[in-house]
């Protein structure tokens, strides 16, 4: 029903309809809010059917028999309006409410999420069961402290002795020792506790606890600021290795005279620790006042100071590659010469060079029999002197002379002498290289024919990995290669050319002939993969450098022929001197026969 609209009589022919339409609207009052709200259907009375609108009833509710006796007199009277208002209530209120309820539905599942990530966190941040374990173990220690403390009264109690009271004494009198006995433990107890009770936990054993520390991300500024670090740090360690080598260079003359009679008296006197003591007092005393603000500046060599960049904030991505690259390049030798100095002392006491170890043994036991037999006043007089004479006098001879040197310094020949593990690896590898050069060629010397000489049976025979070397590059039998590079140089080839990353970049083996320049693919496949250049076409041979992030340092040798646009490079090579040498020294035979050829 409409506001404003005039109300409309309609006509009711049954009874029936009317009261199950009634049951219908008391059934939809109770769909709109919770069912607490409401009381018992069965204990209330029967409400009008106004009461489920949002507008306060007009009259007051009647009883059903009037109700139903006044709509049986006019079947179109208020029963209907009534009716029709619920009917129109509940089709706007039921969407509503549902809605409604919808929400509350989704706030309380957000709810229930948030609280479950809430506890959760909770849980990972107090750790409930670490903080089980330590509660139990503090209980543990409380357990064990009580029975200590009771264990120390029991014996304390025990060492009194136990004296008799006399037969007059009275009851009130041993009432009266009880209390102060007891008096006395408890004062004893807290005495002790006080004083001592740190130091007896102190002394308990508990289990280490292990901490892994989190490793920082790789960070071109992070690596270069530890580089630094490490540079400033050990500055002072260079420093004084540097003041050493001035002195027994002898830089300063009055300087290095002045501490030789120094040292030698006090090694003479047997004052040799308590110069050295009193020097280190001395240092650090300076040390102290220049920590004060004091300019003290002490050195045998002047110091340089260095100009110290500052750090730049933004830096692009090719000065981030190069300022890695020259971290990674500093760290690379600095590791290199750390890793040869172990290498070599782990040699030297492991007999990987027996006659070197030897010296060192013999040293050893005759250093072993002094001490033993010589007293150690003389013993350490000797040691002194050697050592101070050893010092100033004999090595500032020595670098001046290095052929004197290499032939009489002892611990130098030692310790140059002393291999580390790649040369021991490369050793090995030479060896294993020259017994199966030297098998083959007994093979081939066996297996040739007698009327061959031995030149003939060497270029008729020789061969690569892949097969015999003239059938590989499809050469004739005398053209062999070199003596200097038998087995090759390994190498890659870079042909400039071709754009195609397979054919641009080939590694293989480099080989020099009497006329040819022959490269081996080490690529199994056709054997057009390999090269062979005249020398007599070659226009141009140079060093080059390819890049500085490849084996061999990006070393190469750069070929130029007429064939090719741009020059045929041979990178990434080991021994590229060794080869440009014999590569330039063949090639300048082949031009010089060429030319005395056309003169002819």
């Amino acid at each position: 029903m409409r506001v404003g609209e005039p109300y409309r009589h309609v006509k009711v022919k049954q009874r029936g309809t009317v009261l199950n339409m009634l049951r219908r609207l008391d059934r939809i009052r109770f769909r709109g809010h919770k069912r607490e709200d409401f009381p018992d259907l069965v204990e209330s009375p029967t409400a009008s059917d106004t009461e489920c609108g949002d507008e306060p009833p007009l009259k007051a509710p009647r009883s059903v028999a009037a109700r139903d006796s006044e709509e049986l007199r006019d079947p179109a009277g208020p029963g209907t309006l009534i009716m029709a208002a619920g009917v129109q209530d509940f089709n706007r209120t039921e969407s509503d409410r549902l809605n409604e309820i919808k929400g509350h539905l989704e706030i309380a599942l957000l709810e229930k999420h948030f609280l479950q990530e809430e506890l959760r966190k909770l849980r990972e941040e107090t750790n409930a069961e670490t903080l089980r374990q330590e509660l139990e173990r503090e209980r543990q220690r409380r357990l064990e402290l009580e029975q200590r403390v009771q264990e120390a009264l029991k014996a304390r109690s025990e060492e009194q002795p136990a004296q008799q009271p006399p037969k007059g004494q009275t009851q009130a009198n041993n009432g009266a020792e009880h209390r102060r006995g007891q008096g006395l433990s408890a004062r004893l107890q807290k005495w002790f506790l006080d004083r001592f009770g740190e130091y007896v936990e102190d002394f308990r054993f508990q289990p280490e606890e292990s901490t892994v520390e989190a490793e920082e991300p790789l960070s071109a500024r992070r690596l270069t600021e530890n580089m630094r670090r490490l540079k400033r740090g050990a500055k002072p360690v260079t420093g004084f290795l540097k003041n050493l080598s001035a002195l027994s260079d002898w830089y300063s003359v009055y300087t290095s005279a002045i501490a030789f009679v120094v040292y030698m008296n006090a090694v003479w006197h047997g004052w040799a620790i308590p110069v050295f003591l009193f020097l280190a007092i001395l240092r650090l005393s300076l040390n102290f006042l220049i920590a004060r603000g004091w300019r003290i500046q002490w050195s045998i060599v002047p110091e340089v100071s260095e100009a110290v960049e500052p750090p730049k904030e933004d830096l692009t991505v090719s000065e981030k590659f190069q300022l890695v690259l020259d971290v990674a390049q500093k760290a690379q030798n600095l590791f290199g010469k750390m890793a040869d100095i172990l290498e070599k002392i782990k040699n030297l006491f492991m007999w990987v060079q027996p006659e070197t170890t030897q010296k060192l043994y013999i040293a050893l036991w005759a250093a072993f029999l002094a001490s033993c037999f010589l007293p150690y006043r003389l013993v350490g007089l000797a040691a002194g002197l050697y050592a101070g004479i050893k010092f100033f006098l004999i090595d500032f001879i020595f670098k001046r002379c290095p052929r004197l040197r290499a032939k009489y310094d002892t611990p130098y020949i030692i310790w140059k002498s002393l291999p580390t593990d790649p040369q021991l690896k490369e050793r090995a590898s030479a060896t294993v290289s020259r017994r199966v050069q030297t098998t083959s060629s007994r093979s081939c010397v066996a297996s040739a024919p007698a009327g061959l000489s031995r030149d003939e049976d060497s270029s008729r025979f020789h061969g690569t990995k892949k097969g015999n070397f003239h059938e590989i590059f499809n050469l004739t039998e005398n053209e062999r290669p070199l003596a200097v590079c038998e087995s090759g140089w390994r190498c890659c080839l870079i042909n400039r050319d071709r754009k195609m990353p397979t054919d641009y970049i080939r590694n293989g083996v480099l080989y020099v002939t009497e006329n040819y320049l022959c490269f081996e693919s080490s690529k199994s496949g056709s054997s057009k993969r390999n090269k062979v250049i005249k020398l007599v076409d070659i226009t141009d041979i140079q060093k080059y450098k390819v890049l500085s992030v490849l084996p061999g340092s990006g070393m190469g040798i750069a070929v130029s022929t007429p064939s090719t646009q741009k020059p045929l490079v041979f990178g990434a090579m080991v021994h590229r001197d060794e080869a440009f040498e014999a590569i330039s020294t063949q090639y300048s035979k082949i031009v010089a026969a060429a030319a005395v050829g056309v003169d002819s």
